[in-house]
């Protein structure tokens, strides 16, 4: 039966779960904000010794291929950049589904114990009830294990799609 000790705890572990994941996506932030900041920088730099280089172009030609040079490197450091972030993102992302499904799976858990308890404790005659309530729980968990399903399913696909654009632009 449950008690007002075992709500306490799964209250409890619930919250440190979700601070847990909390500083966790705080982190992956942290990590774009200093993948911007060098990307930032190091574009700042390749700026200035790319005017320094045409400046001290000699003639036309040189000049005509220190920009060649220029453009040719910059799509291979677009998808070096999005490379990192499509990692700091997927980490994020598979790191939220997780907790999801574990919390998924302790309230299911929670529900399914809740439910025997009451029906241990049912007064003679409500067999009936107890066996609707037992079977709306049982619908409402295969609901909620088909949408986890589909939910995870779009997610891959949508890594998936991701992963292929970029290697398509790499």
């Amino acid at each position: 039966m449950l008690n007002f000790e075992n709500i306490l705890a799964t209250q409890k572990s619930a919250v440190a779960g979700l601070f847990d994941l909390s500083n966790s996506l705080f982190g992956s932030a942290e990590s774009l904000v200093r993948l911007n900041l060098q990307a930032a920088k190091a574009t700042l730099q390749e700026a200035a010794d790319a005017s320094q280089a045409l400046a001290g172009a000699q003639n036309p030609q040189a000049f005509a291929e220190l920009q060649s040079q220029a453009l040719k490197a910059a799509p291979e450091k677009a998808a070096s950049y999005l490379r990192h972030v499509q990692s700091i993102v997927t980490a994020s992302g598979n790191e939220v589904r997780e907790y999801v499904e574990a919390a998924a799976t302790d309230a299911k858990a929670e529900i399914s114990s809740f439910v025997e308890a009451a029906a241990k404790n049912a007064p003679a005659g409500s067999e009936n009830a107890v066996a609707l309530v037992k079977s709306a729980v049982a619908a409402a968990t295969n609901a909620l294990e088909s949408a986890q399903q589909v939910a995870k399913k779009a997610t891959d696909k949508a890594v998936e799609a991701v992963e292929a654009t970029l290697e398509a632009k790499a």
